[in-house]
């Protein structure tokens, strides 16, 4: 008698369209993204995400002899994924192409989130870069170049450039204007000494970065290699060990004399890096869909094949519950994430990114858990979702920071709040509704209520953005549990009258 026969196990999730996501196809549905999606269904690059995780890169300060190189060292599988995320253009800024180019990134995004880092800056970079439009002159079509060519070079000499961030230290984290980064103007430029926190893809091309000149706090661009090839004094310290996105490299690096040039008026910095930040703010909210739509793919695609009890999983009634709520909650920041894509409002993108944030890890753990005890082990990718799913809250400013962002833009752009109301009233009685509560919190809010305000706004957001772009369904049962209040605290407390069959019907991949 056979005494491992393995039965009742659920088939591999691969073959399929990532792209073949309803709340995604709302807003982008062409050739391009159906065959990324194919790509990123593929059983072998899957693989190469999780390859980039199991050897994460590995630091060299010093070669065989004792000079100094400053190289980190990566599994092949990550230039694989880079190869791909830029030749697919995900990195490029191009204007009037954000919306496609959101499309493309949230959907490669599932393949392997943290080679997205580097992808996101170097998009991001460009509209910074543009304050100085002789630097942007030079680099601009490098770093929108869909040609990947990893390797100290000097820029000007490579096919294509990837660019990194540099701002946070020790002593200041989000705090950057505590940075005590010194920049000496020299003839061509500046040369930057000091110590930084957290460097962003340490084996840039380039990197925005800032430190205190005789003006004040300035945004600078710093090269890894000079023009003349030679390396330019950026010497890195260390890698972070991270909870999650091992796959990319971290790094605490010290500026010793860099050569670097300045981007913007000097005492300017905030305020010419802060195009980059909310660039990048709005792929931290792309990223968290991504990872909610892969968790919710994984727990919806095992639950149809996996039987307890006597029925699939995906047939009792609980679990039932549970995919619809995880599926209303991902198509929420999905379609959310598209519209900020496409209309790129500074208030609606604050307020967002705090929210939707917050919401992934919560997110992770359910639909890990769905999976059960096998959820829990590293061969279904589930913990690497869930180890990720909290880097999108803190990277570019944490719950706070963006809480508060969200009360200085409505103080400073009055207009914005107008906005914000304009598009979100009238539009359902349970919104207008919320709305009214708010009441007056719009205009003066005590910071210690910034978050109850700001995640009210959110709701009110999200749920105004499925009224006018989702599926009936699921917008009923946001409605009815998010603001209505006809829900619990837990995943899987959405009213009885929700329309499961509808709502889970979107959810279940296609193979």
């Amino acid at each position: 008698m056979a005494t491992h026969e393995v039965t009742n196990q659920v088939p591999p999730l691969s073959g399929h369209d990532v792209a073949a996501d309803p709340a995604l196809l709302t807003w982008v549905d062409n050739d391009d993204l159906h065959d990324l999606g194919r790509l990123a269904g593929r059983a072998d690059l899957q693989e190469l995400g999780r390859l980039a995780n199991t050897y994460p890169p590995v630091l060299h300060t010093h070669d065989r002899y004792g000079n100094r190189i400053d190289e980190v060292e990566f599994h092949p599988a990550w230039h694989d994924l880079m190869q791909i995320a830029v030749t697919s253009g995900l990195h490029a800024y191009v204007d009037g192409a954000h919306l496609e180019r959101a499309a493309r990134f949230y959907v490669w995004s599932q393949v392997e989130a943290g080679h997205g880092c580097p992808i996101s800056m170097t998009y991001a970079a460009v509209p910074a870069l543009r304050v100085e439009p002789e630097l942007a002159d030079v680099y601009e079509p490098l770093l929108t170049s869909r040609q990947y060519d990893f390797g100290l070079e000097a820029p000007l000499t490579k096919r294509g450039l990837i660019a990194g961030m540099s701002m946070t230290e020790k002593q200041g984290g989000s705090d950057v204007r505590a940075n005590t980064t010194v920049a000496k103007p020299v003839q061509d430029g500046y040369l930057l000494t000091g110590h930084k926190w957290f460097t962003s893809a340490p084996m840039s091309d380039v990197f925005l970065t800032l430190a205190q000149a005789p003006g004040g706090l300035t945004c600078f661009l710093v090269p890894r290699v000079l023009p003349d090839g030679t390396r330019n004094r950026f010497f890195l310290q260390r890698l972070k060990d991270k909870l999650g996105n091992k796959s990319n490299a971290s790094a605490e690096i010290e500026y010793d004399e860099a050569f670097a040039w300045r981007v913007g008026e000097e005492g300017r910095g905030v305020r010419t890096i802060i195009e980059m930040v909310n660039t990048t703010r709005l792929d931290c909210v792309l990223g968290t869909a991504a990872g909610m739509r892969a968790g919710l793919r994984q727990a919806a695609h095992h639950a149809a094949h996996r039987k307890a009890f006597g029925k699939y999983l995906i047939d009792q009634p609980a679990m039932r519950n549970v995919l619809a709520d995880l599926a209303v909650e991902s198509e929420a920041a999905t379609t959310t994430a598209m519209w900020l894509a496409q209309h790129r409002p500074r208030l609606g993108l604050a307020i967002t990114k705090y929210w939707v944030c917050k919401r992934g890890p919560v997110h992770a753990a359910e639909a890990l858990e769905c999976l059960g005890g096998n959820g829990y082990i590293e061969d279904s990718g589930m913990p690497r979702l869930f180890r990720e799913s909290p880097l999108m809250s803190i990277w570019e400013g944490s719950g706070n920071v963006a809480a508060l962002d969200v009360l200085r833009a409505m103080k400073k752009e009055p207009d914005s709040v107008q906005e914000f109301l304009a598009t979100v009233s009238g539009v359902d009685p349970r919104i207008d509704k919320a709305l009214n509560e708010l009441g007056v919190a719009l205009s003066d809010v005590d910071e210690s209520q910034a978050r109850r305000v700001v995640e009210k706004m959110a709701l009110i957001l999200q749920g105004a953005l499925l009224v006018r772009h989702g599926h009936p369904a699921v917008a009923d049962a946001f409605l009815a549990s998010r603001l209505g209040g006809d829900w619990g605290v837990a995943f899987g407390t959405l009213p009885k009258s929700t329309d499961f069959s509808a709502i889970i019907d979107r959810a279940i991949p296609k193979i």
